[in-house]
């Protein structure tokens, strides 16, 4: 089953390194790898750093992962009786956590069978929570899905390029040809560039969301994709028919029907064409809806970004925010501002009132940060309890005062749990950049240093206050 698939001893391609990036990236871990397990070896399809190897099967700690039909999570595989005596383990630096999930491929038959599985490693002992279990097994789909197309892309591609040159058997490849287009979203192309005329399977058409029929014209199929990816679209064919370049690239596209979709476009010259027109060459390629596998990557890079708890984003994202953000005040000559967030007293709320009044303060901090009023700015949980806000907007900017008490008197509300009642607060420190603030942690130190003097300010008030009373 794994050679039918022609992905042993292949090239790096790019679905997979993005899908291993991912995963690192999802499950915050130094090494992501996508294996493929054959008879004696395992094989290293993709990994994060772009390496690819291959170890004996029985050293492989994947060859435990495809006997199972959920993730295998070790946490210290050094403790493990089965790899403590590993020579990945035992190696300096050698691997402690692992979390693989298999990966399936289905035969002609419909028969399923795991052939590899897609991993995560780490040198240091850790776990893996429940969803970081699910995200390993999305991870997984989107492997046995990307692998499942590229097979239909293939079988597809090499069927439209010999169908016109293997006339005794058109009717057969046909039919194959057309439940290959259904299965896998895909439909054909072709067309004598730059002038002559354009041809396109059933597939292309239920695509676009048109009657089978007459073709469109270049510059009218051009008109189904958005401004931004139209001149992409067109420099690619132009770059094929002028260097032979062949092209792969996605882009966002809208049926006849209003209904956005996301397409892969593949386009090569066609194998020893001859075209009845001066100066033109047979273009041929492949269109492929993959709008729902978009989307599920999409959804899950979201996740990777979105902290749980509260719905907005997670430290990981606040990092890469704050870091375009300062490049493009620089770039533009426009302020910015940073605003730190910790909540007063959190501890004592969590126990007092219990883990779940805490959460609920949190998830209302989140709420709390995504004010209408803020429109226009990050927030982040960078963890625990403490908040992080990005704020460009030039209004905000020039009224750090007024941000201020607006976040404190916000963050000021009640606690109830069980007939007890507490009042959570937070304290902010905000920091504009300066020319001499070099990189985040520069601007988060400076926003700190602002914060928690603005507490122990805070805490004088309260102190002076409770002497006036006293007295």
């Amino acid at each position: 089953m794994l050679h039918a698939l022609a992905l042993l001893d292949t090239d790096p391609e790019r679905e997979f390194d993005s899908l291993v990036a991912l995963a690192a990236e999802m499950l915050d871990c130094p090494t992501a790898l996508m294996t493929l397990v054959d008879r004696d070896r395992l094989w290293i399809k993709a990994a994060n750093s772009g390496e690819q190897q291959e170890f004996r099967r029985e050293d492989g700690f994947c060859n435990y992962t495809i006997r199972g039909t959920d993730p295998l999570v070790i946490g210290d595989l050094s403790l493990d009786p089965r790899f403590e005596t590993n020579a990945l383990v035992a190696a300096p630096d050698g691997a402690r956590f692992y979390a693989g999930a298999p990966i399936h491929a289905t035969d002609d038959g419909g028969n399923r069978y795991a052939i590899g599985a897609l991993c995560v490693l780490d040198t240091n002992p850790r776990s893996l929570t429940d969803a970081g279990r699910r995200a390993l097994q999305h991870l997984a789909v989107l492997a046995e899905t990307t692998i499942a197309a590229r097979t239909s892309a293939q079988k597809a591609l090499a069927i439209a390029v010999t169908a016109e040159r293997q006339s005794a058997t058109l009717t057969r490849q046909d039919q194959i040809f057309r439940q290959a287009e259904r299965m896998a979203a895909i439909g054909s192309w072709r067309a004598v560039w730059p002038d002559g005329p354009v041809d396109w399977s059933d597939g292309v058409f239920r695509i676009h969301d048109l009657p089978i029929g007459a073709t469109p014209r270049p510059e009218e199929a051009l008109a189904f994709y958005p401004p931004h990816a139209r001149g992409q679209v067109a420099e690619a064919m132009t770059s094929l028919f002028e260097t032979g370049s062949p092209f792969d690239f996605e882009v966002d596209f809208l049926t006849a029907a209003g209904e956005p979709r996301r397409v892969r476009i593949l386009g090569e010259r066609e194998a020893s064409s001859e075209s009845a027109y001066d100066d033109q060459v047979a273009l041929i390629g492949i269109f492929q809806d993959v709008t729902d596998r978009h989307a599920l990557e999409v959804s899950l890079r979201r996740s990777a970004d979105t902290d749980a708890l509260t719905g907005i984003a997670n430290r990981a994202a606040f990092d890469r925010a704050l870091q375009a953000a300062m490049a493009r005040a620089r770039c533009d000559q426009t302020p910015l501002m940073l605003a730190l967030v910790d909540l007063d007293g959190f501890k004592a709320i969590n126990d007092t009132l219990g883990h779940n009044a805490g959460d609920d303060v949190l998830r209302e901090v989140g709420d709390v940060l995504r004010a209408p009023w803020l429109c226009g700015s990050f927030a982040a949980r960078l963890g625990g309890d403490e908040f992080a806000v990005i704020l460009e907007d030039p209004a905000l900017v020039s009224a750090p005062d007024d941000v201020t008490l607006r976040l404190q008197d916000a963050l000021r509300f009640p606690v109830v749990q069980d007939g007890l009642a507490m009042v959570s607060a937070g304290t902010v420190g905000l920091a504009a950049l300066q020319p001499d603030t070099h990189s985040i942690r520069d601007f988060v130190h400076r926003a700190d240093t602002h914060l928690y003097k603005a507490k122990r300010e805070r805490i004088g008030e309260r102190r002076r206050g409770n002497q006036q009373r006293a007295a």
